[in-house]
């Protein structure tokens, strides 16, 4: 018997708040976006090294530990 997993529910970060997070160790734009297992994630556009940071019971963790490449 498979039993479904409920749709993750991505959190709405407001678009001001979006417009001021920058990544920080390179301080790049964030963008929110999820990841492979569909958990919400913040994204760094920085081209050369962009970084994924997770967004926890809708709060972001900006902690330069936490960050991960982008994969």
């Amino acid at each position: 018997m498979s039993q479904d997993r409920p749709e993750p529910q991505i959190p709405t970060i407001p678009s001001w708040l979006l417009e001021i997070l920058r990544c920080p160790r390179t301080g790049a734009r964030l963008t929110l976006g999820t990841d492979d297992d569909g958990e919400a994630v913040l994204i760094s556009d920085d081209s050369s090294r962009p970084l994924v940071y997770p967004v926890r019971d809708g709060v972001p963790v900006l902690l330069a530990e936490e960050a991960r490449q982008l994969s």
